[in-house]
């Protein structure tokens, strides 16, 4: 009998195995920073930190007054806060796009030629310092009719460039689709990058991908279908995340521009439908950006603060661990409210991970699932710099590595 079930059973365990690998077990960036294409300068990361820090000089110069702009508790804040800044000086950026596309406008095509190449040259020049962000990419143009053929040879200009400056690829590099409306439209763009990778001489599978999710047929198609989890397995395993688009996306759902936001309701409906999508299949999740900049006087800037550290809460507690930021007076809040998340869950997670690990009876009985995911935000809080493995290893009894093993393991 076992045979048989086996034998019957075959080929949905396969495309299990293929559909749903579960995490890779790489570190995901904790945000990732747009900046048009005519603005990428050489140690653009650098520059953006300096401004950070200038920035919470001039508005917030100590941990009650960073607590008073946030609306954080003080004692969390002085815990982060030498961590923050010194993270603004170690790595500002963690994943950085050179925007092609709604940031950057329509130019005409000499203009986008000069400034993707120029971009290119500077992105790679860092990259062979060994100055630029881990991660670095580009969103170009999408596959829609009046925007596919600019956007394919922006993004053969910027690998081009990126080739000669650096003498390689990056192991950091994305590319951004925009403006999905077809599982269709997926299907060419990995076709796209397929035939790039022979003209550059790269690796199959070199060239890989994040779906911008922005559009109400990017979530539900016209079948009445979540066409989402079709387009992450239309990709053809090149697909690394799905990135919601909060203005374009609530536009589109008819959402006035004085309540665009990342908690409206429309937004939370298709953050859901993509967590659902991306569940198991190792594609990661990021959320979109938080439009009021803090920039003015004081009380600008600390309003802008407050929303922007309070929305950077909320989408960790909803299980999406990346977002966008679009200007360098974020940075201090992304942080901030990014370490403050990992430092809470530190001691509770720990604790319950030792019991599990060592069998110890406690007031909680944990699941493998659950152990999994406790290994996974400690993990998260490592990689970006929250926690440390000392301190880590000390309250859990394991070490970065098994974490990120039992992070990683497939469960269930």
């Amino acid at each position: 009998m076992n045979a048989g079930l086996d034998a019957r059973l075959a080929r949905a365990d396969a495309r299990l195995r293929r559909d749903y690998p579960g995490a890779d077990g790489g570190r995901q960036p904790v945000h990732t920073v747009y900046v048009p294409a005519d603005r990428i300068r050489r140690g653009l990361a650098a520059a953006w930190g300096e401004q950070a820090v200038a920035a919470l000089r001039a508005f917030a110069p100590g941990a009650a007054e960073l607590a008073a702009a946030t609306g954080l508790e003080e004692a969390d804040v002085a815990a982060a806060l030498p961590r923050v800044l010194a993270k603004l000086d170690r790595e500002p950026v963690e994943d950085l796009r050179v925007d092609a596309e709604d940031g950057y406008g329509v130019r005409t095509d000499d203009e986008e030629d000069a400034h993707v190449g120029a971009a290119a040259a500077a992105l790679g020049a860092d990259v062979a310092a060994g100055t630029a962000p881990p991660g670095v990419g580009i969103r170009m143009k999408g596959m829609e009719a009046e925007g596919r053929r600019r956007g394919t040879r922006s993004l053969a200009l910027f690998l081009s460039g990126l080739l000669e400056a650096a003498g390689g690829l990056p192991e950091g590099l994305r590319i951004t689709l925009p403006k999905i409306t077809s599982v269709e439209q997926v299907e060419a763009a990995a076709w796209a990058l397929a035939r790039m990778e022979r003209l550059f001489g790269l690796a199959e599978g070199r060239l890989r991908f994040e779906l911008q999710v922005e559009t109400p047929q990017c979530v539900i198609g016209p079948g009445g279908t979540a066409d989402l989890a079709r387009m992450v397995r239309a990709g053809g395993g090149r697909v690394t995340a799905l990135h919601f688009g909060t203005y374009d996306y609530t536009a589109a759902c008819g959402v006035t521009a004085a309540h665009q936001a990342m908690d409206h309701p429309a937004a939370d409906y298709a953050k859901a439908v993509m967590q659902v999508a991306a569940a198991g299949t190792g594609v990661r999740l990021s959320d979109g950006a938080a439009n009021v900049l803090p920039v003015g006087a004081a009380e600008q800037v600390h309003a802008a603060w407050r929303l922007h550290t309070r929305l950077v809460v909320r989408s960790l507690e909803r299980a999406f661990y990346q977002g966008w930021d679009m200007h360098p007076h974020q940075l201090p809040t992304r942080y901030l409210a990014t370490y403050v998340f990992y430092r809470r869950a530190f001691g509770p997670a720990a604790a319950r991970l030792a019991d599990y690990l060592g069998s110890v009876g406690g007031t909680v009985l944990d699941e493998p699932a659950t152990a999994q995911a406790l290994a996974a935000v400690l993990t998260r809080g490592l990689q970006c710099g929250a926690l440390d493995e000392p301190e880590v290893a000390a309250a859990c009894g394991a070490g970065a590595d098994d974490l990120a093993a039992l992070a990683q393991r497939r469960v269930g």
